[in-house]
């Protein structure tokens, strides 16, 4: 079932984004599940993932509709995502890194190394971006919690709301494959440079990458939602 969850969660994402369904259109089960062959089970659990990624909101009464969400507003909210994650980095190399918090982020940048190894060598085999997003979103994590900043917690709650915006959204996974496993490259290479800044207790630098992390991060979503609309 995992399969079909993934495969149902992609298609969805990918119409949200494309524009083929429409800001407030409201997601009929009876519809989709035929259209895309499954049954209600696994297509409700990928109408529960994109309700988290924020393409989605649950209705008063029963099911979902799509949310209204723009280019520029996600953008907004990665540029102050990157200021906040800046300042937890910067923040968590000052202070000092916990031997726990510090074994979380190699972990993380280990499991990324792996899978950025497994799509090179698979060649016509795309980076497994669910799986990506899952340990993205536990490197960040790590991050703020390490810092221990609780009002610096809230506020990046707060703007993981807005679609598209967090660490754990995929953005157009599946789509353009070789465009994404060049951005999760780049993304880990990021990650291994923040993870040795913080060690060597290099505040600044460490705030410096993680903001222009999160610059790339905006701009690779813009890129690829982009790519799904074609020239006209």
């Amino acid at each position: 079932m995992a399969s079909q969850i993934e495969r149902v969660t992609m298609e969805l994402r990918r119409r949200i984004l494309a524009g083929e369904l429409q800001a407030g259109e409201r997601i009929r089960e009876v519809q989709f599940s035929g259209e895309l062959g499954v049954s209600r089970t696994p297509l409700r659990l990928a109408l529960g993932e994109l309700e988290k990624e924020g393409l989605l909101e649950r209705l008063p009464t029963r099911g979902f509709r799509v949310r209204q969400v723009t280019l520029d507003e996600v953008a907004m909210a990665i540029d102050v995502r990157g200021t906040l994650e800046g300042m937890a980095a910067r923040l968590l190399a000052e202070q000092g890194v916990t031997r726990a918090v510090l074994e979380e982020l190699q972990a993380c940048v280990d499991e990324g190394r792996l899978l950025v190894e497994q799509a090179l060598l698979g060649r016509d085999t795309p980076v497994d971006t669910a799986r990506w997003a899952t340990m993205n979103a536990r490197f960040h994590r790590a991050l703020v919690e390490g810092a221990a900043n609780p009002a610096l917690a809230s506020a990046l709650d707060h703007i993981a709301r807005t679609p598209m915006a967090g660490p754990g959204a995929l953005g157009a996974a599946g789509v353009q494959p070789s465009l994404e496993l060049a951005f999760v490259q780049r993304a880990q290479f990021d990650h291994e440079d923040v993870v040795r800044a913080i060690v060597a207790h290099e505040g600044a630098r460490a705030e410096a990458l993680m903001r222009e992390h999160a610059r790339r991060s905006r701009d690779n979503k813009r890129a690829l939602v982009q790519g799904l609309h074609p020239a006209t």
